[in-house]
């Protein structure tokens, strides 16, 4: 799956703007090419043909150079010599572009800008989706699961190897720096999102993940796991829904364990 990235590389940009300059280039030399030669055929043309018909003869050339398919009409001595410089000229341009073109869109830097514009296009439509913080363990196992549900999983990560790992278990990622995650928590579209899941394991990130999204989207179903009673505290204060003691719920299943296994021991 795609991953959006909020620090976009600029160079991405910047060999694009000048990968469509220079195509521009070309077009405009071979544009002037055809015209040179349609020109030059047509006023070198010493037949009895209307001029109708003349025009109509060089431009079939001068497309058939340009396009090198080679399908001329017959020459006299002069349209020759005329078509020799042409030919030259179109050699020159063609390994102008060649030189100047081929390579340019296949840089890393130029892969992530497409990629991000096709991602751009995918957030501006996502809508009733789950939000996951984090692709740890945890967060993958989250999002693993939601996915399997059916789902829509978004998941907001800050490390390249996160990134590239849910991208790879098939859900849309959002990338960005823990210095920039403001503005991935704004791309996630959480004013439209279903609910939020923050699982990473610094619970001060957590926290302020939460309270984050909170203002973002005051009525969003936050969950978010805690390590003790106060920490659920904090949390509940900074706006989630369901927070969750890890602690309580393994202590629970163990007793539980215990129990069913003491009352069926004779």
């Amino acid at each position: 799956m795609w991953i959006y990235r909020v620090d976009e590389p600029r160079l991405g940009v910047v060999r694009i703007r000048e990968w469509r300059r220079r195509a521009r280039l070309t077009v405009g030399l071979l544009v002037l090419l055809l015209g040179g030669s349609a020109t030059g055929l047509v006023l070198l043309d010493q037949s009895d043909t209307s001029f109708p018909n003349k025009v109509f003869t060089a431009l079939w050339d001068g497309v058939n150079l340009v396009t090198t398919l080679g399908d001329f009409a017959e020459f006299n001595q002069p349209q020759k010599t005329f078509m020799l410089l042409a030919m030259f000229a179109t050699l020159l341009i063609g390994g102008f572009a060649v030189s100047r073109l081929t390579g340019m869109l296949s840089g890393d830097d130029v892969m992530v800008y497409r990629e991000n514009r096709i991602m751009e296009r995918k957030l501006e439509d996502l809508a009733n989706h789950v939000v996951v913080v984090g692709f740890h363990s945890l967060g993958e196992l989250v999002a693993n699961r939601l996915s399997k549900a059916g789902q829509k999983v978004l998941v907001l990560v800050g490390d390249q190897a996160q990134a590239d790992c849910a991208a790879d278990r098939g859900h849309m990622v959002v990338l960005g720096s823990p210095d920039v995650f403001d503005d991935v928590l704004r791309r996630a579209r959480l004013t439209s999102a279903k609910a939020l899941v923050v699982t990473t394991p610094d619970s001060n990130n957590n926290l302020a993940i939460t309270l984050l999204a909170h203002t973002l989207n005051a009525s969003l179903t936050i969950v978010v796991p805690a390590e003790n009673p106060l920490r659920k505290g904090l949390f509940e204060s900074a706006g989630a829904s369901y927070v969750v003691i890890a602690d309580d719920i393994i202590a629970d299943a163990l007793v539980g364990r215990l129990t069913t296994q003491v009352e069926t021991t004779p």
